[in-house]
């Protein structure tokens, strides 16, 4: 395992006046933006193995936080097709779009009540979002910045929304952790609600390359793999007994990759074997929060106990853990795009991306 602690160097960069108070409309907000830095290895004392010639190097990264607007509470992060970032303000009820280029955000109000949590980007180009408060599914046009809501059924009472995914025909399924999990077309509107075995927890989801679609339960220390066809899911048993499934992720081979938030592990399920393996994140109390699968199928997690990412090679089942600048950052969810690996630090209202030094 190695530990790398990030140095950071700010840059104030001020752009228009920081005077102007927040337009309850959209806005447009100017942070101080911290310089990336390279990253430094602490501890070389595991030994290394050699890396294939077309691999990066873990130790080839850098790091840059971006402030967004105080008591945002940024929740989830979706790298957008033009460049930018789409973040969800869950504490203020907006869906937020940070340039990376100058530090700037913006701010599209979701409507009253809203809460919301997860953000994807969609087939369409458009981000998608899960909120709890609306208890709906929410889209934004990402040129009109028009709202359209998709409330769920009456009948299906509050789902307390979490994440979705979209399976190979454009569906879109999301977990809701009051128990519930749910498909809607887009096209046509349609919503489908199920309820979850075990009841409340379902939290993560994911679609594999297949189209399998499988989601984690939180409470339910479970990973639900869900038939497309009849909605019907099939209860996956981790090793581990009371791990706190929390997220899911899959890898290019269709593996299903595990966050277990009560157990500080990482665990994989294969599907063409049925089996399982895991893992405990190093440190003395890991806490694995996020878990996300990059195009080298390359696995990266977050650690509340050790408030890090982590870089997990499952080739050489090394652990690599990236330090973050800001104390208490509570990253809870990773997404990224090639080179990239973006994360919404929570607790300290910053959005933060490692960058690989070939980029």
């Amino acid at each position: 395992m190695k530990r790398i602690r990030f140095t950071i160097i700010v840059l104030a960069i001020l752009v228009g006046c920081t005077s102007t108070p927040i337009s309850p409309t959209n806005t447009v907000e100017s942070p101080n933006i911290a310089q990336p830095t390279a990253v430094e290895p602490l501890n070389t004392s595991v030994p290394s193995m050699e890396p294939p010639s077309n691999a990066i190097s873990p130790d080839a990264y850098v790091i840059q936080e971006y402030p967004v607007p105080p008591g945002t509470h940024p929740h989830d992060v979706a790298p957008a097709p033009d460049g930018s970032v789409w973040y969800t303000a869950q504490l203020t009820g907006a869906l937020g779009k940070l340039d990376p280029a100058t530090g700037e955000t913006r701010h599209i109000p979701l409507g009253p009540g809203s809460s919301p949590h997860g953000v994807i980007v969609g087939p369409d180009g458009a981000p998608w979002i899960t909120d709890s408060g609306l208890n709906a599914i929410v889209r934004v046009d990402p040129q009109t910045e028009e709202v359209k809501v998709f409330p769920l059924p009456a009948e299906s009472g509050y789902a307390n929304l979490n994440t979705a995914a979209f399976d190979g025909n454009g569906i879109l399924w999301f977990t809701g952790q009051n128990g519930i999990y749910g498909r809607l077309d887009p096209a046509s509107g349609d919503m489908q609600v199920f309820d979850a075995p075990r009841g409340p927890g379902p939290y993560g989801i994911t679609v594999t390359p297949d189209g399998m679609v499988y989601y984690a339960s939180l409470a339910g220390s479970y990973v639900g793999r869900i038939d497309s066809r009849s909605g019907e899911a099939t209860v996956l048993e981790p090793p581990t007994s009371s791990q706190g499934a929390r997220r899911v992720w899959s890898d290019s081979q269709g593996k299903v990759w595990v966050s277990e938030w009560r157990s500080g592990q990482v665990s994989v399920y294969d599907p063409s074997q049925d089996g399982w393996k895991e893992w405990k994140l190093p440190g003395n109390n890991p806490q694995t929060y996020a878990v996300y699968v990059d195009d080298q199928d390359i696995v990266w997690l977050s650690d509340f106990g050790a408030n890090a990412i982590v870089r997990f090679d499952p080739g050489s089942e090394q652990f690599t853990v990236y330090e973050l600048p800001s104390p208490n950052a509570a990253v809870r969810q990773i997404l990224g795009r090639s080179g990239e690996i973006w994360s919404a630090e929570s607790g300290v209202d910053k959005i933060v991306v490692i960058r690989t030094n070939s980029q």
